[in-house]
This record gives structure tokens, sequence and C-alpha cells, in this order.
């Protein structure tokens, strides 16, 4: 067997969980849409279907102050919603468990009714939440008892109680958030009382034969957080308490260090669940950053944890864990970490989806189905979209070939992956290789496919997947020899002087600015330089695990300015979930990021602008122009011409900024109805 460790079931003595996968929390926002519940019974159905040992579901509130108009479980009407859920679970496969989070944002549920231990308004809190007072307190303490017993009626097999990630519970654990003087505050025995009441009254409501896991913050990453002390402490409490399984999170959302970006090396934090597994003896979960078989068993046999958590992996692919048991990783759509149709849509108040899977969350919509009649399909580029388009026809059985002029696939795909922290663009563009041998494409590399060619083939589809032309500016002196593209930049195809300004602060502009300024290897390949460029200490664990820890970021021998035309914040338009870890990176390196920027000429001197309305020269030997892009329709156009039939996708049909999550999507859809 080629993944002992991951496919060992786990004894609890009550019950058993037929392997070590777990598919990790992650609200998607069909907990709270019409007909969302048959929904995430689909969702989590086919999962199940395909091998995963547990499911541990998006948090669900234990009551009205906690939960801003989510998805509450305080009766039995809303016990008989979740019905759905558990009973299409168990019906794909009644040895896979499922375990409903309870979750209490606390200070951070957006609503003026929020409460938590103190008056101490979270940095990214909406409001001051109301201090509770001792009734306040046994109510919270109930309200998670009663939704306990709601989640056991509802027919799940646990429940697991998030006390991590600035929420109610971890806000009562940490001395700067609970300012209280009475039992529930000062002396950490005294802070840690909350949560140990609701762990003990809630296993003396449901019984023994029940899972009961607590997530538990291993590592906050807040100055003046929780002590490695403290977490040993805690955790051996639970345990006294009757938790079957402690799950370790990492973080606090408002934290300063990336725990999920594309960025974090992976399975980067799971040495602190090992170091804490010594110190208990019930099964520990382990988190964040695990995305492949190959990663999920190093981490088991190295004794970090007993079960390992993918939530993005499972959304990414269904079929993560059946692939995995017949030994097909190389046919795994791998999560990239990229955040963009996920975790970005969860926080701003959007369905969850996958930037490489559109079909996550929307499963009862979107499904590639056999075709009645094969068809013999043309797809030009062999970029996100075309790729996308091309392996889900010829899944469903079509013919397909793919024309693309160069010598690999991946088109933009090949930037990204260039660019240090975006290594896991290889994945993707490795399971798309695969995906062509798979469903035997036929594909055509360094072929730059023409109208005639097109024609004479004879195809009953032509899709125009040409992708983009980068805009130039017109602005005096843009052909002058110190202009370059941010292609050839990346591509290593033009040298970079040591003053360089770069033209557009979007997506493009923030990733050749990381390229251009980084030094070393990249600290999503290496822990340690993660480690010393966030300034976590891995080793010593103080508070928080950064307390005292100051970021070493390797000096860039470079003056960059990245420059914008909007008068917004520099980088605003980037992802709500990774945007501010670049823009902290960039500034770290020294970048001078400038807005309200009106390029006037280029000349020998440099590049003439106005800023905010006033004349300024940057005196730099190299400008390189991340302006946008403009649709390739060329192609298109000479086949309209000729009066043929041709569909747009991807950047061909829509360039006003690269974006790999809507052409994936958009091709998805179209060649789901082919």
């Amino acid at each position: 067997m080629k993944y002992p460790k991951l496919l060992e079931p786990l004894d609890l003595g009550f019950t058993t969980i037929k392997n070590r996968s777990i598919m990790g929390s992650m609200h998607t926002g069909l907990e709270e849409m019409e007909g969302g519940f048959e929904r995430m019974a689909a969702y989590f159905a086919e999962r199940a279907a395909n091998g995963i040992g547990m499911i541990i579901t998006g948090g669900i509130f234990p009551n009205a102050e906690s939960s801003r108009g989510g998805a509450t479980m305080s009766n039995d009407e809303e016990a008989a919603k979740h019905r759905l859920v558990t009973d299409a679970v168990h019906a794909a496969d009644p040895d896979v468990k499922i375990c409903m989070q309870i979750l209490h944002p606390g200070p951070l549920a957006g609503t003026k009714d929020a409460v938590a231990p103190s008056a101490v308004r979270s940095r990214i809190g909406y409001y001051v939440p109301t201090a509770l007072d001792a009734e306040g307190i046994q109510k919270q303490i109930g309200d998670h008892v009663r939704c306990a017993v709601m989640a056991q009626k509802a027919g799940y097999d646990g429940v697991e109680i998030i006390g991590s990630a600035g929420y109610l519970i971890s806000t009562f654990l940490v001395e700067k958030t609970n300012l209280r003087d009475d039992e529930y505050g000062g002396s950490y025995e005294n802070r840690m009382r909350f949560a140990l009441e609701i762990v003990e009254q809630t296993r003396a409501a449901v019984g023994p034969n029940f899972i009961l896991i607590f997530r538990i913050a291993a590592m906050d990453m807040l100055d003046g957080g929780m002590s490695w002390e403290e977490i040993v402490k805690l955790a051996q409490r639970l345990e006294q308490a009757g938790v079957s399984i402690i799950s370790t999170h990492f973080t606090w959302h408002e934290s300063a260090v990336p725990t999920i970006a594309t960025m974090v090396p992976r399975a980067a934090f799971t040495g602190v669940t090992g170091r804490l597994r010594k110190h208990v003896n019930v099964p520990m979960i382990t988190s964040n950053r695990i995305n492949m078989p190959d990663v999920a068993e190093a981490v088991l046999a190295r004794g970090d944890a007993d079960l390992v958590s993918m939530a993005r992996p499972l959304l990414a692919d269904s079929e993560f864990m059946r692939k995995t048991i017949e030994g097909r990783e190389d046919e795994i759509n791998t999560c990239i970490a990229c955040n963009q149709a996920c975790l970005d849509h969860t926080f701003t108040g959007q369905l969850t989806s996958c930037l490489v899977n559109p079909r996550a969350c929307h499963e009862t919509q979107l499904n590639y189905l056999p075709v009645a009649t094969a068809k013999k399909v043309a797809v030009v580029g062999a970029g996100p979209a075309g790729l996308a388009y091309a392996t889900t026809a010829a899944q469903r059985g079509h013919q397909v070939t793919i024309f693309e002029a160069a010598n690999e696939i991946g088109g933009q795909f090949n930037l990204a992956k260039r660019v240090p922290g975006k290594e896991e663009f290889y994945e993707t563009i490795r399971y798309f290789n695969r995906m062509i041998e798979v469903n035997k494409i036929d594909l055509k590399l360094g072929v730059k496919a023409d109208a005639q060619m097109l024609k004479d083939g004879e195809f009953d589809q032509i899709i125009i997947s040409t992708g983009i032309t980068p805009r130039v500016p017109e602005i005096p002196g843009i052909d002058h020899p110190s202009v370059v593209g941010y292609i050839d930049v990346i591509q290593g195809k033009k040298p970079v002087g040591k003053r360089v300004a770069v033209m557009g602060a979007g997506g493009i502009g923030f990733d050749v600015c990381e390229l251009i300024t980084h030094s070393g290897p990249s600290g999503a390949l290496d822990r340690d330089v993660f480690a010393a460029e966030w300034g976590v200490d891995f080793e010593n664990h103080p508070r928080g695990g950064v307390t005292g820890v100051e970021p070493r970021v390797a000096a860039s021998d470079r003056e960059v300015f990245l420059l914008q035309r909007k008068d917004s914040k520099v980088g605003a338009g980037l992802g709500k979930t990774t945007g501010w870890t670049h823009r902290i990176t960039l500034s770290r390196r020294g970048v001078k990021m400038m807005n309200a920027v009106e390029y006037v000429k280029i000349d020998d001197a440099g590049l003439h602008v106005l800023i905010g309305g006033q004349p300024d020269l940057l005196e730099v030997d190299t400008i390189i122009i991340c302006a946008g892009q403009e649709p390739k329709r060329e192609l298109y156009d000479e086949l309209v011409a000729m009066g043929l039939s041709a569909e747009l996708i991807g950047g061909a049909y829509e360039a006003a900024e690269l974006d790999a999550k809507a052409a994936i999507k958009q091709a998805s859809y179209l060649a789901a109805a082919a």
C-alpha cells in the first residue's frame, strides 16, 4: 500500500474513522441560501462517496447574537433541515463520519449584538462587542450545548467546537482580549474555564458515543498571544473534560502572518501539532497547506498528527481520496491555495467555489454528462480557459484537438509559476497534461492554427482561446529602450536595471515586483525562509509564536516604484485574504507604492509623471509595462469573415483583467452544455 498511514483506520473506541483523511471545515454560503441544504447535501455526499474518512461542516452558529443572519442550530426545525445533509452523506457511504462545526464568532460576529468576554474590539471587527455578564456567560455555554444536542438529533456523528481564530471562545483564553476580574478572567485557570465548561457540559449532554472535537489555536500568531505552556495545559484539560479529538488551528484572523496563502510552505505548521501531540493521549488533527497525498502521508509518518485535515483540496477535487486510494495521484486537481474563489468569496459574502474546479458547491448545477452525439471540436489555445474547455468536452465524449502555438501548455499559468510563492501553478499544468492523456485529446504543440487550417479540418465546433495581448499605453517615449513588457521580464528575456518603475498595480504588477525584488529561495518552498520573512519562531514558540520576533526580509538590491493611476489604495483590487500579504512583503522590501500617478513622458532621464497633479521625475533605468491587456481576436475575426462559426472564451473573450477564475468557470459551463 502506497499510503499506509493515510489509509489506516482510526479507532476512537466507540466508533472508527475509516482512514486518516478529513475534509476540514469551510463555510460555503450554501448554509444560508434558499435551497442551500439540498445543494450542501450533494456537495458533501460527493466527497463522501469518493473515500474521505470524515467531514466537518462549515461553521453553524449557536444563537442569534452570533449569527449575523447566518445559519443557526438551536431548535428541532433547524435540525430537520440538516437531516438532508447527514442522510445524504451516510447514504453515499455509511462509514463516513460527518461532524458539524459550532462557531460563535464573538467579536467578529459583524452585528451590533456581538458579545465577548470584554468590550475589546477586534482589529478586523465591525463593532465593539458587549462584555458578557455572569448570566450572559451561562447563556452562551448553554447555547453551545443545545447546539450540539440539536446536531446529534440532526444525525451528525459529532461536533467540532471552534476555540480559535479570534472567535468567542479564543477571546476568553487570551489575556489581551479578556480583561475580566471574575472567575472567567485574570489567571489562566480562570480564562480556560469558559472553554472547559462548554466541553464538559456538552459531553454530559450528548453522551459518550458522540465525536466531540475541540479546535485549539496551537499557535495564534498574535503578539502577546497564548504561550506554549498555556496551549499544552489547555489541551490536557480538554482531554480530561471529555473531547474525543483535538484539532489544531494556526492564527487568528486578525494576525499579520499568512497561514493559508500559496506563499506558505506545504505542511508548514504540522510540526507544532506534532509537538503538542506528545502531551496528550487523544488523537490530534493537523491542517494548513496539505494538498497532496504524499504530503499527508509524510505528516502522519513523522508523527505530527493522527488525522490530516484538507478543506480546500477537497474543493479542488472531490475525488481526491478516490484517486489516492487507486494510485492515480497524478490525476488529482491540486489546490493551489490561491483563495480567489473560496476564502475570498467566503469573506466577502459570496458563494464559495474553486478556481480550478468551478463545480465545487455547484454540484446540482454543473455536471459533465456523457454526450448523445460526439462532435469534432477544435480548441485554439492551451491556456487555462482552453484547457478547461478541452478536457471537459473530451471527458463528456467529444473528439477534441488542441492547437497551441507554444511548445507547452499553460498559457499565463506559465508566467505565474515563475513568480516566487506561486510554484503551485506547476501542479495545475501537471493536472491538465495528465487530463489530456486520460481523455485522449489530440494535442498539437508548436502549431499556430490559422483560419484555413480550421476550415479544412471540418470541425463541428471551434473554440477560440487565444488569450491576450498586453496593452501598451499611449505615452510619449513608450518605445524608449528602457521600456520592457512584463512577459519578457517574467520569462527572463529582457534585463532589468537597478532603478525600476512598474506601470500598473494590478495582480501582474505585484507579481513582477515580487519577482524582481526577491532573492534567495522561495518562502513557499522553505519553511525557514518563510518563518524568517514573517517573524515566526517555530522552535522556541514565544507567545503566539511571534512575540518579540522581528521579520527578516532579504533586502532587494533594486529601488522599485509600483505605480497606479487610480487614487485608491495601491493593491485595493487584490484578493481579500491574500492582498495584504503582498502589500506587506513589498513594503518590507522597500518598494515605493504610489497612487494617483499620471504618466507624462519617457526619455533618457527616466519617467516623467504627475503625482497628485505635481510634476516629478523618476530617475529609473527600466520601466516595466503592466498596464492591462487586450483580447487577442484576430483568428476569430478571420473565421467570422470566412463564414465559420466560432466561440470566444477566456482572455480572448474578456481581458479587462487577467482572471483565471472567470476563464475556467466560463469554459467549464460552455463545455458542459456543448
